[in-house]
């Protein structure tokens, strides 16, 4: 995205860098505050209609993946307007030329302003965007990584592994998958302890991840059959795979698969300011005489802060009739890819708008609009015009004074929401420091954290982070793992009590299903077979396997907030 604008008469734009435009035409509707959301992802002439969204307090403006922003045409057809003759000012012209980083070559300028007054349509239509997105799985040359990788490519889903050692991964899940990742010269890259070596470029594409990286941990020399001596950690600590690690990949991927939140593009929320350099762009550069002007108001937002005021004058006068603000390109383009529209806010004044959103620096490029209502008094998004993008008039133009406080601008996640994030953690993680716990009935992990390099508190500061990223989670705890077959009946139980075993196969596909599932969503829950002693193993009859479950079964009875820290910080030792 390189800028952005808006207009009271054609649609508004965000360029390749992006433009981001707004236009207005004058409507008559009732005041109250509102949001807009607008969804500019894998833009295309094809998209199906946009819908807005009302309630008594919040108007929603959502520009769909695949919604009716239209490439902005000029037609053959003559528009008019009022006859009145008024002087051109010549040098505000200029001056706005000048502004949007220099003028045109004067061929290109030529072929806009001849283009603005007949020009027919584009013949070729624009192209929808590919919205698939890669998962990456870290970890994946591991006992549950290697098994989600298998899971995805059986169901066509593109597949990128992170890993540490190129023919390790080749030999292991086949010549055809996608690595980040290799080994040049002995020196390994693409491991997650090491920020210098997860360039941006590996994590291009990839809309979610599934993190199955773990701590080595190894028998130790003349350890018994029931793990008495346990084991001993084989390459990097704890602290550095579970807490710096996490923090590195978190980092990495996090403009990749996006946050909850979104991510501010321009305005003022809290103590978070994101300016943008905002021009007039009106129908001077057609011969008019109508004036807009963008400032701050210090004092104008929802909550007595401030917020950008759009305003100015429209005049028909010349055959104008549009007043528009734009921002100049940005230095450097906002990748938005990882969201699924723009969400503005503003305050309505019973007008219509319009947005323009461009996708390239190009002067007059394809742009994308949206033409919609406000309701006055209420914060939205808009554009200001007395055309239609369809080259009619817009039946509610007025002309004269207007103005419309912007508050913001950021990009937004679709709902329902889904986890971008999924984390294979484990069981026990908040059980080392819990008051009265029987260690003895405890698994090893447990009993010998501290001689594991602290191996479960540094997993569960890893998952710290996780929630505190913003991005959209889910992490999995399970408990021991064995290489059984999937299938048996499982216990998905919270707040880390649980002990029992579960296998590598049916933990991948606990994963895999939690990516697209809303009620796995922010969630953090343990599993473990539910029937099956540990000492039994569990087998599969291949003439008769267990049918596949739903997990979302299970994902139904899962709560928010319960991550079994809740104990601890009730515990008078917490306090």
């Amino acid at each position: 995205m390189d800028c952005c604008c808006f207009c009271y008469t054609n649609p508004p734009t965000f360029p390749s860098p992006t433009l981001l435009s707004f236009r207005g035409n004058a409507s008559s509707v009732g005041r109250r505050l509102c949001r807009k959301k607008i969804r500019p992802g894998q833009l295309s002439s094809n998209h199906s209609k946009p819908f807005l969204q009302h309630n008594d307090r919040f108007q929603h403006l959502v520009y769909q993946q695949y919604s009716s922003f239209q490439p902005v045409r000029t037609y053959k057809r003559t528009i008019t307007a009022q006859a009145g003759n008024q002087g051109w000012d010549l040098g505000r012209f200029f001056r706005t030329l000048y502004f949007f980083n220099g003028p045109p070559s004067p061929a290109k300028f030529i072929e806009f302003v001849v283009g603005k007054l007949s020009n027919p349509s584009p013949s070729e239509p624009v192209n929808a965007m590919d919205s698939s997105g890669i998962v990456l799985v870290a970890g994946a040359t591991g006992g549950v990584g290697r098994r989600v990788v298998n899971i995805l490519r059986n169901k066509g889903l593109p597949v990128r592994v992170l890993v540490r050692n190129k023919d390790k991964a080749r030999s292991m899940l086949g010549p055809d998958i996608d690595l980040v990742g290799n080994l040049t010269n002995f020196q390994v890259v693409g491991d997650i302890t090491k920020d210098s070596t997860l360039a941006p470029e590996y994590f291009k594409g990839v809309k979610k991840v599934i993190n199955a990286v773990s701590v080595i941990v190894g028998p130790k020399e003349g350890d018994t059959p029931d793990r008495a001596k346990y084991s001993q950690i084989k390459g990097d600590s704890p602290e550095m795979v579970e807490y710096i690690g996490m923090k590195i990949l978190i980092n990495a991927v996090k403009a990749s698969v996006g946050v909850r939140s979104g991510k501010l593009i321009y305005g003022y929320e809290g103590n978070s300011v994101k300016e943008l350099a905002w021009g007039a762009l009106d129908d001077i550069v057609m011969g008019g005489v109508s004036e807009s002007s963008f400032q701050v108001d210090p004092t104008g937002g929802e909550n007595g802060g401030p917020t950008g005021l759009f305003k100015g004058v429209v005049s028909t006068a010349n055959n104008g009739g549009f007043t528009s603000i734009r921002t100049r390109n940005f230095p450097v383009s906002e990748d938005l890819s990882a969201y699924d529209g723009l969400e503005l806010r503003l305050k309505g004044d019973g007008r219509r708008y319009k947005l323009i959103v461009r996708m390239s620096s190009d002067w007059d490029t394809i742009g994308y609009t949206l033409s919609f209502d406000t309701v006055e008094g209420q914060w939205q998004s808009l554009m200001f015009s007395k055309f239609e993008y369809d080259g009619k008039l817009n039946p509610t133009f007025v002309e004269g004074a207007f103005q419309l406080p912007v508050s913001s601008i950021r990009s937004y996640i679709k709902d329902p929401i889904t986890p971008r994030f999924v984390h294979v953690g484990s069981a026990g993680v908040t059980r080392t420091e819990r008051p009265g716990l029987d260690l003895s009935k405890q698994p090893p992990a447990v009993r010998l954290n501290k001689e594991l390099g602290f191996i479960l508190t540094f997993k569960l500061k890893g998952e710290d982070l996780i929630r505190e990223s913003g991005i959209p989670y889910t992490i999995v705890r399970p408990c021991a793992l064995t290489e059984e077959p999937a299938g048996a009946d499982l216990i998905f139980d919270q707040g880390d009590n649980i002990t029992g075993k579960i296998s590598r196969e049916e933990v991948a596909r606990i994963c895999v299903a939690a990516l697209e599932s809303p009620y796995a969503c922010d969630k953090t829950f343990e599993v473990v077979k539910s029937v099956v002693p540990f000492s039994d193993p569990f087998t599969v009859d291949p003439e008769n396997p267990p049918p596949e479950k739903d997990y979302d079964v299970y994902f139904k009875t899962l709560k928010d907030g319960i991550t079994g820290k809740e104990v601890l910080e009730r515990s008078p030792a917490a306090v």
